[in-house]
């Protein structure tokens, strides 16, 4: 889990250093996915050596990161009516969301899979 934690943390530096790029580099909100990116490197990298707080860590950061991009991502109909005001910002948001709802699951998972593992190594000892 530590390496997928780098990987989506990549792929979330890559959106916002790509939606800074389409907005002009006049935008830096639109960095914000990179800069969730950035800290859930840092987890990765924490997880490495510490694997249950660094990942604990990766996954506060990216329900917090959810919570943010959610209003964005209801502006998503607008989007596809074409109404949107900043269409870009929805865009970004919505794969934001995306990422970070697929890494939390993932990491949820690797702990139910991790917690499991030590009940049974538990009930043979």
């Amino acid at each position: 889990m530590p390496r997928t934690t780098l990987a989506f943390a990549a792929a979330l530096i890559a959106v916002g250093v790509i939606s800074y790029a389409t907005t002009g580099f006049t935008s830096w909100t639109a960095l914000i996915p990179a800069f969730l990116g950035l800290l859930i490197e840092i987890c990765g990298l924490i997880a490495l050596k510490n694997r249950k707080i660094g990942l604990s860590i990766g996954l506060v950061i990216a329900v917090i990161g959810v919570l943010g991009t959610s209003m964005n991502v209801l502006k998503l109909g607008e989007l596809i009516a074409g109404e949107a005001e900043r269409p870009m910002a929805v865009v970004a948001s919505t794969v934001t969301f995306v990422l970070l709802i697929v890494y939390i699951i993932l990491g949820v998972r690797a702990f139910i899979t991790a917690r499991r593992g030590e009940e049974a190594n538990a009930t043979t000892d």
